[in-house]
């Protein structure tokens, strides 16, 4: 069961979730990574500052006693042993017999990211704090690593493998992956209104609107499935263009495991590709066939083009072709 992030903040903080969703337009998810990033970092001051009045397990301590007084004696030196908790004794599967400790670098930056939002705001729009406590706060150096993706034999072979009950549906739902370079909750919100002759809306981050346009694979796909979509009789979201086996709209965690599934069924490790890798497989192929990066950013739906061009490090052939450029590319040991 979702839960209620706002009955658990308190106000200073019900105050900051409202303004990123409702006037910078966040969508739900950011909004609760927000909550949870910073729901842990209060959890841990509380323990570090001795401040819980019985014994209460971490996950159990509550925040809705964080009042300004408590933010504005936030030091710098307590979000770095926040940072060293993090990387040393942070659970990174809670409730399994093999978890291990220590988050990853772009984990722990993405919360320096949320409690520097946080704090800014509370000097730049709530206006509770007069200076910044924070301000010289440093992120965690991440390094750059190369997005994953399907070769084009693979990306096939995955889509000529696509068998079941649900297949015509899932081959549709795989098929908008590889070709549009969707985010996964970006397929899971699509509406049949959507479609739109050889264009489909998309609504993705920050609730921000795009058109996309279908090729023939996707116009295909989507006329297969159609009448199967509309043959449903009484769905319960009568909106949604794909349905479970239970008349509801696929969710994100349904879409994780229905990719999932038909990697293993084509033979492909499933601890390296996932339906996100789907999407860096259509930026990636699109790149490497001509589309220019600009474009791409447009497709994918990508606000900064510095999102964009980490695809532009991938299987670069101009690349290979510098290094055979070189003219001792052909001196070999005799």
């Amino acid at each position: 069961m979702a839960i209620d992030y706002f009955a658990e903040s308190p106000a200073v903080l019900r105050d900051f979730l409202t303004y990123h969703e409702t006037i910078r337009g966040h969508s739900r998810l950011t909004t609760e990574h927000y909550f949870y990033d910073l729901r842990l970092f209060f959890r841990f001051i509380k323990q570090r500052r001795g401040l819980l009045e019985t014994f209460a397990g971490f996950d159990d301590i509550s925040i809705k006693d964080v009042d300004v007084p408590f933010l504005s004696a936030v030091t710098i030196a307590e979000v770095y042993d926040f940072l060293n908790y993090l990387s040393r004794e942070q659970p990174t599967q809670k409730n399994s017999r093999f978890t291990e400790y220590g988050v990853m670098a772009s984990t722990r930056a993405r919360k320096v990211v949320a409690i520097r939002t946080f704090y800014k705001y509370l000097v730049n729009k709530a206006r509770v704090l007069t200076e910044n406590p924070l301000s010289d706060l440093d992120s965690p150096k991440v390094d750059k690593r190369l997005p994953k993706y399907l070769t084009l034999s693979e990306s096939v072979g995955l889509l000529s493998g696509v068998e079941g009950r649900h297949m015509v549906r899932d081959y549709c739902i795989i098929t908008l992956f590889l070709n549009c370079g969707l985010r996964i909750s970006e397929v899971s919100g699509i509406n049949l209104a959507d479609i739109r002759d050889d264009s489909l809306r998309i609504i993705g981050k920050g609730n921000k609107e795009r058109v996309v346009f279908l090729n023939d694979a996707c116009q295909s796909a989507l006329n297969d499935y159609l009448p199967l979509r509309q043959a449903v009789k009484d769905p319960l979201d009568p909106k949604a263009l794909f349905l479970s086996s239970h008349r509801k709209r696929i969710g994100v965690d349904m879409l994780h495991k229905l990719v999932k599934k038909h990697l293993l069924a084509a033979g492909l490790d499933t601890a390296q590709f996932s339906a996100h890798k789907l999407r860096h497989t259509a930026a990636t192929l699109m790149l490497q066939n001509g589309v220019d990066i600009r474009a791409l950013q447009e497709v994918l739906g990508h606000e900064h083009l510095n999102t964009t061009q980490i695809y532009t490090h991938v299987d670069n052939e101009d690349l290979r072709v510098a290094a055979r450029a070189n003219p001792l590319s052909r001196v070999k040991r005799k």
